[in-house]
């Protein structure tokens, strides 16, 4: 028995020596690399410098002089190891796994940093081709400006004022845009020749910003059309809908809460224009949605649950087809004045947007091209529409609201009428001045205001 012990006792320590050996190369290994990492780190950090300027390359320079000092800690604790004063095996233990420890480290935090730049400086390297880019940009946008005009000119005929707000600024603000853009394509070119690639860069982000932001305010105005033709007919759909509403409501038990709803939707439907008045159809629809909602809300606290008719296939699509216009809408107006646009408005979108997606999985197929909704999914899913709906309704109020607050009320500003030479002036009610101010207060600081204005 006691020679099985001795046995075990000795496979047991040939065991860990076996480790202990592993570890001390493993150790050597991760010594060798991260020092070799530390030299080819050090040579990205020049051509970064170079071509991003040290203020971007900040974040990499600190990490490779915490990286430098705890390795001066492994080299020490390596040196221990081999030095004349005789060690246990837990003292090479402990020092081998803290010189593994401190390699890995020194691996994960350089990683971390250089993949931080890598797609910037890929960017830097580009450059001249971005520039080449987003002038041919600038020119195809410039040359849809115009027609831009002429189409809100052509929708002023035929919708109100209220229901032009949210695009009939966007052509002059586009043009502002492009103008801004020009020039500061123009000035990373003068700054890449001067070797003063930080400002460059900073002017050549600021120019591709300006050009999205522009394709987003000119598609708006094409997309808008579109929009108001399908509210319109979504709005006469839901006009048939709120009377059918209405005929089964007035057979409903009459209690206080279903006659203030049936009022309340009988006012909404007498508020609508005749025929040939410019019309808000957005507003329209919003009015009668909630009266609707207001009126299925007043029923269902009237009655059983199990009382309460599935609602036909055709008001489920025309919940869901409103559902999706308002979602269309809101995030034409968010992403075409995005520096405006607060907290509230965003999330109100996003919120809007997920419960769009929440009807989608309920269905278990996108609503928008589902063939059958079955009779036990309807109620639920109209439910689900109209709310994704309402809060689409939420964030575009709230949104031009921001917009309004947001643009100055003085018309001499910068970008408003008569505004200064090679911006584009005319910009209505100012609203360059916003446009602009965003843009240089967020990206072309310093230095690099020189250049813009020279």
């Amino acid at each position: 028995m006691a020679g099985f012990w001795g046995k075990r006792k000795r496979e047991e320590q040939l065991e860990l020596e076996a480790q202990d050996a592993d570890l001390a190369v493993r150790a050597r290994t991760a010594l060798v690399a991260a020092d070799e990492r530390i030299r080819v780190t050090t040579d990205e950090l020049d051509f970064a410098d170079a071509e991003l300027g040290s203020e971007a390359t900040e974040p990499l320079r600190e990490a490779l002089a915490a990286v430098r000092t705890h390795l001066a800690e492994a080299f020490r604790l390596h040196q221990l190891n081999h030095d004349h004063i005789p060690d246990t095996p837990d003292e090479l233990r402990t020092r081998n796994g803290r010189i593994v420890q401190l390699c890995e480290w020194a691996e994960d935090l350089l990683d971390d940093r250089t993949a931080a730049l890598a797609e910037r400086i890929a960017r830097a390297r580009r450059a001249p081709e971005i520039i080449a880019g987003i002038r041919t940009d600038i020119g195809r946008l410039r040359a849809r400006v115009p027609h831009a005009r002429e189409t809100v000119d052509r929708l002023a005929v035929r919708y109100a004022s209220e229901a032009l707000a949210q695009v009939d600024a966007n052509p002059a603000e586009a043009d502002q845009l492009l103008g801004f853009a020009e020039h500061s394509v123009g000035v990373a070119e003068r700054r890449r020749e001067a070797g003063q690639r930080e400002q460059a860069n900073l002017a050549l982000e600021a120019s591709a910003e300006s050009v999205r932001r522009a394709t987003t305010l000119l598609d708006a105005v094409e997309t808008f059309e579109v929009e108001a033709l399908r509210a319109e007919s979504t709005l006469a759909a839901i006009v048939e809908d709120s009377r059918g509403d209405l005929v089964v409501a007035l057979k409903e038990p009459h209690s206080p809460g279903v006659a203030q709803a049936i009022g309340e939707l009988q006012t909404a439907l007498a508020s609508l224009p005749p025929a040939g008045v410019n019309t808000d159809p957005f507003t329209h629809l919003d009015r009668l949605r909630e009266a609707n909602s207001g009126l299925d809300a007043a029923i269902a606290a009237a009655r059983e649950r199990a009382a309460r008719p599935i609602p036909p296939l055709e008001h489920v699509r025309h919940a869901i087809d409103d559902a999706d216009r308002q979602l269309a809408v809101a995030r034409d107006v968010i992403a075409g004045h995005r520096g405006w646009i607060g907290a509230d408005a965003r999330t109100r979108l996003a919120e809007a947007e997920r419960t769009r997606q929440d009807l989608d999985r309920y269905l278990g197929e996108p609503a928008a091209t589902a063939i059958v909704i079955g009779d036990d999914h309807r109620e639920h899913a109209m439910a689900i529409a109209r709310r994704a709906a309402a809060l689409a309704g939420e964030a575009l109020h709230l949104a031009r609201r921001d917009i309004d607050s947001s643009r100055p009320q003085d018309p001499g500003q910068w970008g408003g009428p008569g505004g200064g030479p090679g911006w584009g002036g005319g910009g209505r009610r100012g609203g360059g001045s916003d446009v602009m101010g965003g843009i240089l207060g967020g990206l072309v600081i310093g230095s690099i205001l020189d250049g813009i204005f020279d």
